[in-house]
């Protein structure tokens, strides 16, 4: 039986941004475990690819701090590998005044998480910047930007693979037992790693990347997540095209966000070639599914129309959709990511990643970086 250093389970944007970082901190073998064929199948492929400026996250939040940091990791690299992807910046503007309040409040705290480039706009101001958006008033974040996340992705599994990490696709764990090591030298307790496909494998530390299964894999491992805090709600968000939208708006326009924090409504995002996107909205479901219903068409129509007024209903078409790994439910509050070293729980080396929602695709070097200095 293989012994190895590291097992990641998931090869998502957060387990690949994992193990590139690890391997300039950790010797030995690091093995990702992935049940899809591929990398990035799930979560990490079906998002705004949005690179967030961290405005709604409390104060000295995973969400919060990690956010600022990947955004300035992610233009860097961006910067010097070649990934595509546009600094546009982002005005989240309000229609009413009861919207415009709250404006207010969302620039104070992005303000006071230190956000950079940050300005409250006037009616007038929003329309010079966007002459096709229709506000009261705004907030205009210059860090706020797009990228392409396949791209992303395409790199970190490459550096990855020349590093040395193995990739073992199409191989679903199934099982996650504690395993007595003994010897000297470096050796300690470890895992046991099983997968459906028959394959057993014998690692020192294991990380949970595994997204909307997380919580799952927490319990395979013997967690008690209902105790923990840890069981996942899928929280699934559609999206519609836009014909037509080519340059009809230059930046990423948002609403302002759900009164209860679990969405940032139907806003208007860009792709790299400048035609504008609706969504997600924000549906709490049992089951995963990626179809999308067309008779959301009107619904969106009438979200997207009260700050986009040349908008018009047979414009839309159903894109695709997505489902968020929350550990915030329907009625709760904010909910922070879990990075967690689980030694205290009685799994020392075993380190869980829940909740791993947006603005996850920001932070993901941030939180690979994270990683790699708690094994490290």
């Amino acid at each position: 039986m293989a012994k190895i250093r590291c097992a990641i389970i998931g090869a998502g944007v957060i387990g690949l941004a994992a193990a590139e970082a690890l391997t300039r901190k950790l010797e030995g073998d690091i093995v990702i475990f992935e049940r899809r064929e591929k990398f990035g199948q799930e979560t990490s492929s079906r998002n705004s690819e949005v690179i967030h400026a961290g405005l709604y996250y409390p104060k000295n939040s995973l969400k919060s701090r990690l956010s600022l940091l990947g955004n300035k990791m992610l233009y860097e690299l961006c910067r010097t590998a070649g990934i595509k992807h546009k600094k546009c910046g982002k005005i989240i503007v309000s229609t009413n005044e009861q919207e415009a309040a709250k404006i207010k409040a969302i620039y104070e705290n992005a303000v006071a998480v230190g956000v950079p480039e940050l300005s409250l706009l006037s009616r007038q101001e929003v329309i010079d910047l966007e002459p096709n958006v229709s506000a009261l008033s705004g907030v205009y974040s210059g860090s706020s930007g797009i990228i392409d996340s396949h791209g992303l992705m395409e790199y970190l599994y490459l550096q990855a693979r020349e590093n040395g990490v193995m990739f073992a696709f199409g191989q679903e764990v199934t099982g996650i037992d504690r395993e007595e090591q003994g010897g000297g030298g470096r050796s300690r307790d470890g895992f046991l790693i099983k997968t459906k496909e028959g394959e057993t494998i014998s690692a020192e530390y294991v990380i949970n990347c595994a997204g909307l299964s997380a919580d799952r894999l927490a319990e395979i491992a013997g967690l008690d997540i209902d105790k923990l805090g840890y069981r996942l709600h899928y929280c699934k968000g559609d999206y519609f095209s836009v014909a037509g939208s080519q340059d009809m708006i230059n930046r990423l326009v948002y609403p302002v966000p759900h009164e209860k924090g679990y969405g940032l409504g139907v806003h208007a995002t860009l792709d790299l070639n400048g035609f504008v996107r609706l969504g997600p909205d924000a549906t709490y479901v049992k089951e995963i599914s990626y179809d999308v219903d067309p008779g959301k068409r009107p619904a969106f129509y009438r979200a997207a129309k009260t700050y986009l007024p040349w908008l018009k209903e047979e414009m839309l078409s159903p894109d695709t959709a997505g489902i968020r790994p929350k550990l915030q439910g329907p009625d709760d509050g904010f909910r922070d990511f879990i990075i967690q070293e689980e030694s205290a729980n009685g799994l020392p080396g075993f380190v869980n990643l829940i909740g791993i929602e947006s603005p996850g695709l920001t932070a993901s070097l941030a939180i690979g970086q994270w990683l790699a200095d708690l094994i490290g």
